[in-house]
């Protein structure tokens, strides 16, 4: 729903996303089979092609809340056109 949001804040200033690079951090669960999966939801939800969309994930090696098993991180970067 978020993502929904966003993206309609987005056009509504005028702007479409051209592509988005991602990165998850998390130690577990590891989500590498599901990577594929997630990139084409995302590309659905933002209305851009799957070859326009990455989804990397990687962990902290056991360091800090991420490493603990605390949380999750996420950091995207977004090119608007």
């Amino acid at each position: 729903m978020l993502l929904k949001k966003v993206n309609q804040l987005i056009r509504d200033k005028g702007y479409k996303i051209s592509n988005i690079d991602s990165t998850v951090v998390l130690q577990k669960p590891k989500i590498s089979s599901y990577i594929e999966e997630v990139k084409i939801n995302i590309s659905k939800i933002l209305e851009i092609p799957h070859d326009k969309v990455s989804v990397k994930a990687t962990s902290t090696e056991k360091l800090g809340f991420e490493g603990r098993e605390e949380g999750v991180s996420a950091y995207a970067i977004v090119l608007l056109k």
